[in-house]
């Protein structure tokens, strides 16, 4: 394994080997999920259900980190939330095989929600009251925090660094997140916002609807933050599906409607964390074939023109 390709020796031999050696019998079946920065796989296992193997992405996350991923996810499942947990073989989540750490999860299935829904919406901000709930018990060791030095100033380095940019928008791609960093930290200080354990990536691709109602997955990206950062990409139908989320959160959790401010800033880092996360990985293979319009500059061109117009909009 090297750290431009980490999974060159993840072979299909190696995931049924690591599954078995976690204590399954897996029947020959394989299916590669969509994932990008870890690698994911449907595993058929003998007279049961399939299972999901996911195999972290090396030097990513250290073990203590992993550790209170699944950590969290337990503890939001023991409170009966909604959430997809990783197995326990034989007192263990995180596994090592053949150099990769691996976790095993049951596959859930379900669909993308209706986000045009008022009751869906509702329904989503309740059970992230919830979720949050059991977030402010305690505070995380070993996460990142969602802030301007994690998610702007760090992944810029690898985008600013890249062969990717052009070296004609280097130094205005320079000037602009240093506008946009400081935008960022003046809008966090404006509104200081209570800090609790997060989902941290809770897009409409992490919540599959089934006819019992919406289950999260993928907690690989939770984090210290606001509330509003697992709201903000749920609230994607006009004013009335934000305050229909927003209803349902207050039924069993306080919101500070100061947050709603965040919402900008947080797209803006985003944006700059996504930039910043494709050319980190650019040499593992899958990224420049799922990403080639980045290898081009009208590409770092809008990325820089969508800079602007986020600090304009704080």
């Amino acid at each position: 394994m090297s750290a431009a390709q980490p999974y060159a020796g993840l072979s299909p031999d190696t995931v049924l080997d690591a599954v078995e050696r976690a204590g399954f019998v897996p029947d020959g079946r394989l299916l590669a999920l969509n994932s990008f920065e870890n690698r994911v796989y449907q595993v058929g296992i003998e007279d049961s259900a399939p299972l999901i193997a996911k195999f972290y992405r090396p030097a990513r996350w250290n073990d203590a980190a992993i550790m209170e991923e699944h950590a969290f996810s337990m503890e939001l499942m023991e409170a009966e939330l909604p959430v997809v947990a990783p197995i326990v073989c034989d007192g263990q989540t995180l596994f090592l095989h053949d150099g990769f750490r691996f976790a095993l999860f049951p596959r859930k299935g379900g669909r993308a929600p209706d986000l045009e829904g008022i009751e869906v919406s509702q329904w989503l901000g309740r059970l992230l009251a919830r979720i949050h709930l059991v977030g402010a018990r305690q505070a995380f060791a070993h996460r990142q925090r969602i802030d301007a030095d994690t998610l702007v100033w760090t992944p810029h380095l690898a985008a600013r660094d890249s062969e990717l940019m052009p070296d004609a928008i280097r130094d205005r791609y320079e000037d602009l997140v240093g506008d946009a960093a400081d935008a960022i930290d003046d809008a966090f200080e404006r509104v200081q916002p209570t800090t609790l354990r997060l989902h941290g990536d809770c897009h409409p691709g992490n919540v599959l609807w089934t006819d019992a109602g919406p289950h999260f997955v993928d907690l690989d990206d939770c984090r210290s933050g606001p509330a509003i950062q697992d709201l903000w990409m749920l609230m994607s139908g006009g004013e009335a599906q934000r305050e229909a989320v927003i209803e349902g959160y207050e039924q069993f959790r306080p919101f500070d409607r100061n947050e709603l401010s965040l919402i900008e800033p947080l797209r803006l880092m985003r944006q700059i964390h996504y930039a910043g996360w494709i050319a980190e990985r650019w040499a593992d293979p899958a990224f420049p074939a799922a990403f080639p319009h980045v290898a081009l500059a009208p590409w770092w061109e809008q990325h820089c023109r969508d800079i602007a117009e986020g600090i304009d909009l704080l």
